[in-house]
């Protein structure tokens, strides 16, 4: 995997964060098999809520499990019939009063690797508290998790697990994210379920190569001495530039500082971190509007003065692109073959996980457990949950 054996893997102590990543275009298949296999319940359970009038979707999640709402939301609200909404359990378990809404009808959908976390039950209890109408779907990756307890004889609650290798034992959530991420997707439009799943199996096939073959332009980036890196994104990429960030700052303890931002947010004070020292990526958008203020920000970043690095990431390939970047990486050369940005997210992110895990393994930090001291861990610890009244 990614040019180590698996011996050296374990010694390096990144053997499960490797095979997790490594593990994901597999993982995907598998997905598509659970929706498929649950398309007649899923679908009954959306129809009887989703007819409802002024029915509102809440995406929720801490960390990871947080950005995939701030993902599939601006390709969800293109339709205009419903309201979907991301709001990170963290933000609702301290000012729930502030989120949920007493008389309007709401879907709650709950994102969670071991469906353990403090703040997913607590969202779960306070939802059911102050929302007269509420129905849950719980999509995680623990079958023996608090949230898959919960579920048990609930016909208020759909739950939807993941396939049993997503629940990732690393310390950072990767495939958990991935299939999660593509779930949301299929759940939210399965009337046009087939044609996303021919979309899947070209997806399963790119992140293949990536995975066994594109890692190597990501080890070339190792030779720069960088000490901070910027993701950019706009609408579902913005999401996808947060958790790119995150994967860099868990799996290098910090030492590395990373940034998100909107690719037009990024002038107003934030473009003030970049240095000599800074790699900035640039996720394109395949939207040929968004995609102008993308290309804008590539060349204006490039033309800076500095020894800072752009690289740009796309579905197509663009002249312009290579022209105006120290490192350009597409998907492919033909136009007709480009997807929502959305389902893009889902094979972009192999870059950034794997950037993050060879980043770590040259800092000389364990993938699996970066931080041995426990200041952070794979399972949140030390929240305490207070009564609302």
């Amino acid at each position: 995997m990614f040019g180590l054996r698996e011996e050296i893997w374990k010694e390096k102590g990144g053997i499960n964060t490797a095979r997790e990543i490594y593990q994901q275009p597999e993982l995907w298949l598998e997905t598509l098999k659970i929706v498929e296999s649950n398309k007649t319940t899923i679908e009954n359970f959306m129809k009887d809520r989703m007819r409802k009038e002024k029915i509102r979707v809440i995406f929720s999640g801490a960390g990871t499990s947080a950005y995939i709402g701030d993902i599939v939301v601006p390709y969800l609200n293109e339709n205009k019939e419903y309201i979907y909404e991301a709001i990170p359990t963290t933000d609702i378990v301290t000012n729930p009063q502030m989120y949920f809404k007493k008389d309007i009808p709401t879907i709650l959908v709950s994102f969670a690797r071991s469906g353990n976390s403090p703040e997913s039950i607590a969202t779960y209890n306070l939802a059911n508290q102050l929302v007269d109408d509420i129905s849950h779907i719980f999509i995680t990756c623990n079958q023996e998790g608090e949230l898959a307890k919960i579920s048990k004889n609930n016909e208020n609650v759909l739950l939807l697990l993941m396939p049993e290798k997503s629940n990732d034992k690393g310390f950072a959530m990767t495939s958990s994210f991935t299939c999660m991420t593509l779930t949301a997707l299929l759940i939210f439009d399965m009337e046009n379920f087939e044609d996303n799943k021919k979309q899947v199996i070209e997806m399963v096939n790119i992140g293949k190569d990536i995975l066994n073959n594109g890692y190597r332009e990501l080890e070339k980036l190792l030779d720069y001495d960088f000490e901070r890196v910027v993701y950019l994104g706009s609408g579902s990429l913005h999401g996808l530039s947060k958790e790119s960030a995150l994967k860099l700052l868990e799996l290098t303890s910090g030492k590395i500082i990373s940034h998100s931002e909107t690719v037009l947010g990024f002038r107003h004070g934030p473009k003030s971190i970049v240095n000599d020292d800074t790699l900035i990526f640039v996720y394109i958008s395949a939207d040929e509007y968004v995609r102008k203020y993308d290309l804008d920000i590539v060349r204006e970043i490039y033309e800076d003065a500095g020894n800072h690095k752009v690289i740009a990431i796309s579905q197509i390939y663009d002249e312009e692109l290579k022209k105006y970047s120290d490192s350009n990486w597409f998907l492919s050369t033909n136009k007709k073959e480009a997807w929502y940005d959305v389902y893009s997210v889902i094979v972009y992110i192999l870059y950034a996980q794997i950037f993050a895990l060879l980043t770590s393994i040259k800092l000389g930090i364990e993938p699996d457990n970066p931080s041995p001291r426990g200041i952070v861990n794979r399972v949140v610890k030390g929240v305490k949950i207070y009564e609302f009244k």
